[in-house]
């Protein structure tokens, strides 16, 4: 299997290892469970893998298209954020799932949103280019959204040191040695080999994060149904929204229909499996409940995308 296969083949990959680890995480939940230990250095190997894969070393790129560049900023950062407020509102008197709720919501996906954007019709080149400006500004803005909709109401506090210490390890380390050896793949014919060897592993390394997630933490998800039951409705009211959202901004920025798509999807696409160890970071009496909200978002979103790649490019034409 060629390279191409293999990304052409990613959704089944995914599919199969969702399925695999859940199996095997209800049949065996004491040996799954131990991988819990293994969900952040599997995530801080697919960060690496999948940054190689963004041209930071040309963010200019990322910046020229100022109207779908503008209309990615003010969907997933101004109006989504009015969205999920609105929608968690019903979770205010449930800590746990509100918080759980707001980490997945306000982060927009820079991952697999580059998949399904490009199955979907949509220009997955664009979508690539504006990672570096989503990343940045989610890492930015999260903890001012957190602060703003989850502060006094939910009477959580929330600790800052373990969410420092995860975005150090998850993001600020991946990044910097992904743009080091990008930087240094120019001048060193070895570290051009060892990226090209590592751009094979993002398909893989994902399938690898959710055998890891899912399997360590769906015995918590079954044992904790009736309590996770609340977060369903509004994560499936996301789904609904978030593409209207997406296609509204378009509309507005006179977006052509592949960018249109694009920005459609990035509202709709979120980041779970990154901020998955944030949920996991969380004081002991909430952090079960918020990494199995976390986990529920995974597991909706991955069957809304599959309606997601069919529907859009029907809603948004030529």
């Amino acid at each position: 299997m060629n390279r191409e296969s293999l990304e052409r083949n990613q959704i089944p990959l995914y599919f199969a290892s969702v399925i695999a680890a859940a199996v095997g995480g209800m049949i065996a939940p004491a040996t799954a469970g131990n991988l819990d230990a293994a969900v952040t250095p599997a995530i801080a190997v697919l960060m690496y893998a999948m940054f190689l894969q963004i041209p930071f070393l040309e963010l200019k790129q990322s910046l020229s298209n100022k109207a779908f560049l503008s209309a990615v900023l003010v969907g997933n950062f101004i109006l989504i954020p009015i969205l999920v407020w609105v929608l968690t509102r019903v979770l205010s008197d449930q800590p746990a799932l509100l918080i759980g709720a707001l980490l997945v919501l306000l982060t927009p996906c820079i991952d697999y949103v580059v998949v399904f954007t490009h199955l979907g019709k949509g220009d997955s080149r664009l979508v690539l280019a504006a990672t570096p400006v989503l990343l940045l500004l989610q890492l930015l803005l999260l903890p001012v959204y957190l602060g703003m909709m989850a502060g006094s109401e939910s009477g959580v506090v929330i600790a800052i040191a373990p969410f420092i210490e995860a975005f150090l390890l998850l993001i600020v380390a991946p990044l910097l040695l992904a743009v080091a050896t990008s930087s240094l793949a120019k001048r060193s014919k070895l570290v051009e080999k060892w990226n090209a060897g590592w751009a094979w592993l993002p398909v893989p390394a994902m399938a690898l994060v959710l055998i890891v997630v899912i399997g360590s933490q769906i015995d918590s998800i079954v044992n904790q149904l009736d309590r996770l039951m609340p977060v369903v409705p509004v994560y499936v009211a996301f789904m609904i929204f978030a593409p209207l959202v997406g296609m509204v901004t378009s509309r507005f920025f006179k977006l052509r229909a592949e960018a249109a798509r694009a920005v459609t999807f990035t509202t709709s696409t979120r980041n779970s499996l990154v901020v998955l160890p944030l949920a996991l970071s969380l004081p002991e009496d909430l952090r079960i409940l918020a990494a199995a909200a976390v986990i529920t978002q995974t597991l909706i979103e991955l069957v809304s995308e599959l309606i997601y790649v069919r529907v859009v490019p029907i809603l948004i034409k030529n």
